[in-house]
C-alpha cells in the first residue's frame, strides 16, 4: 500500500518510499517512486527550529536568509516552529505547539516537542536558533543567557536581584544553556560575534573547533549614505527640527538595549533628540520616565517600521548602550548608512567599533562617559568624519559573504 501523504501546515510533502530504504533486485518498485526515492535521498533534509517566527524581526531575518541559502543549494529545508508569520506559502514548516501556562512549560515544552518532530522526521541536520539540548546546530543569536543575567543584576536592587536568581523561568534557562553546550550531539555553534563566542569558550565545557565566528551581512546597497535624502521628510513627519542632532535607537526589548540610560544621559544633552524605533511592553513605563526627565519635547517613540532605513537617513547617530546584545543587525545597518555608532563593552559590535575611530564604546552605567560620547556626537563635522568610517568598516560584511561562510559551514557539516 502506497504510504499517505501528510499534510503539514504550508505545503503537503509527498510520500517517502519505504521509509528510503535502498530498492532491491526484488522489490516491485515503477520508475515514478524510484525517481521520488533518488530526490530524497540526493537532498539533504535539513530542519531550522525557531519558536516565534515573523519576518519584522532581526532573528527571523537571518532564519529567512539560512532557508534560502540552503535551498538554493539544493537542500530539503522545513521548519519547525510554534508561530509562524508572513513567507512564501510553498514553504515547508511544522507547526509545534504544545499547551503551555507558564513561561518554563513554553520553553521544555517546545524543546521536547520540536526535537521529537524532528526525529520523527529524520532530518539529515537539526539546527536550533532556541536553546535545545540535542540539536546538533545551534546558532547563538540571542548570547549566552547567563551573561545577560549578570548585567541585568547591575541595574537592579538587592530584593529583585535574589528574584531574578530565584526564578523558575532562569533556572530552567541556565540549565538547558548547559546541557545543549555539553550534549553529545551538538556538532556546531554558529557566533555572530567574537564576545559571543569568547563567553561560551568561556562558561561552557565545549570544544573551542565547534565554535564557528560568522559575522551577519548587511545589504550595503539599500543601506547607505543616500539615505541621507530621506533627511528631511522623516524629520518633517515626526516634528523634528531639521537642524538638530538626533539619535536613533532601532530594536525591541528596550531595558536589554539601554534604553533607560539613554534617558538619562540625554536630559544632560539639551541640544539632541532621540528617535527610537521598536516596542517593548513596558512602553508605557519608558513614557512616564520620558515625562519625568522632561524630554517629551525631544524624544519620539516611533513603533516598529515596515521599512526602518529612511529613519537612518534622518538621523546623525545610532545610539544602542546595550545592557547586553550578542550584535544587533542595527548597527551594522547604521553604519552602512554612513552613521557612527554608540554602543557597550556588551555589545558584540565591539568586533567593530573602535573609540573615535567610527564610534563610542561607553558602559552604559557610566552616566558621565555616556553623557560626554552623546555630547561628542552632536558635532555634525566629528559624526560626518566616523560615519564616513563606520561605512568603509562594514562594506567588506555583505550578504554574499556571509552566503559563503554559511555554506561552507554548512558543506562541512552534511559531508561529515
Amino acid at each position: 500500500m502506497e504510504p499517505a501523504k501528510v499534510r503539514l501546515s504550508a505545503v503537503e510533502y509527498p510520500p517517502v518510499p519505504a521509509q528510503l530504504r535502498t530498492p532491491g533486485p526484488s522489490d516491485n518498485v515503477c520508475k515514478q517512486e524510484l525517481r521520488i526515492f533518488r530526490a530524497h535521498a540526493s537532498r539533504p533534509r535539513i530542519a531550522i527550529i525557531r519558536q516565534k517566527f515573523r519576518l519584522d524581526g532581526g532573528g527571523e531575518r537571518i532564519v529567512q536568509l539560512m532557508r534560502e541559502i540552503l535551498a538554493k543549494q539544493g537542500h530539503d529545508v522545513t521548519l519547525i516552529a510554534r508561530e509562524w508569520q508572513g513567507g512564501d506559502s510553498t514553504e515547508k514548516i511544522l507547526r509545534c505547539n504544545p499547551a503551555r501556562w507558564t513561561r518554563v512549560q513554553r520553553e521544555s515544552r517546545f524543546a521536547h516537542q520540536a526535537l521529537l518532530l524532528a526525529r520523527q522526521h529524520r532530518f539529515d541536520l537539526v539546527q536550533s536558533h532556541e536553546r535545545i539540548p540535542g540539536c546538533s546546530l545551534y546558532r547563538a543569536g540571542d548570547g549566552v543567557h547567563r551573561c545577560w543575567l549578570e548585567q541585568r543584576e547591575r541595574q537592579l536592587g538587592p530584593v529583585s536581584r535574589q528574584l531574578l536568581r530565584c526564578s523558575r523561568f532562569h533556572r530552567y534557562m541556565l540549565q538547558a544553556e548547559r546541557e545543549m553546550f555539553g550534549h553529545p550531539n551538538l556538532r556546531a555553534v554558529i557566533c555572530n560575534s567574537g564576545m559571543v563566542r569568547d563567553e561560551i569558550a568561556n562558561h561552557f565545557r565545549i570544544d573551542a573547533e565547534k565554535l564557528f565566528l560568522i559575522h551577519n551581512g548587511v545589504d550595503t546597497a539599500r543601506f547607505h549614505p543616500r539615505l541621507k535624502s530621506m533627511r528631511e521628510s522623516i524629520r518633517q513627519q515626526l516634528l523634528l527640527p531639521s537642524e538638530a542632532p538626533v539619535f536613533l535607537m532601532v530594536g525591541s526589548g528596550w531595558e536589554r538595549k539601554g534604553l533607560t540610560q539613554t534617558l538619562h544621559a540625554l536630559a544632560s544633552v539639551p541640544a539632541a533628540h532621540l528617535v527610537v524605533v521598536g516596542r517593548d511592553k513596558a512602553a508605557g513605563k519608558y513614557r512616564r520616565l520620558i515625562a519625568r526627565l522632561g524630554l517629551t519635547a525631544r524624544v519620539r517613540l516611533a513603533g516598529v517600521q515596515a521599512d526602518v532605513a529612511p529613519y537612518y537617513g534622518a538621523a546623525d547617530a545610532l545610539v544602542l548602550p546595550a545592557l547586553y546584545d550578542p550584535f544587533p543587525n542595527s548597527i551594522l545597518e547604521a553604519m552602512a548608512a554612513g552613521l557612527p555608532v554608540l554602543t557597550s563593552p556588551k555589545c558584540g559590535a565591539i568586533d567593530f567599533i573602535q573609540n573615535d575611530e567610527n564610534g563610542f564604546v561607553c558602559d552604559p552605567f557610566d552616566q558621565e562617559t555616556l553623557i560626554e560620547a552623546l555630547r561628542q556626537l552632536t558635532d555634525f563635522n566629528l559624526s560626518a568624519r566616523l560615519g564616513a568610517h563606520a561605512r568603509v568598516t562594514v562594506e567588506p560584511f555583505t550578504p554574499d559573504f556571509l552566503e559563503s561562510q554559511l555554506t561552507r559551514l554548512y558543506s562541512h557539516l552534511l559531508a561529515s
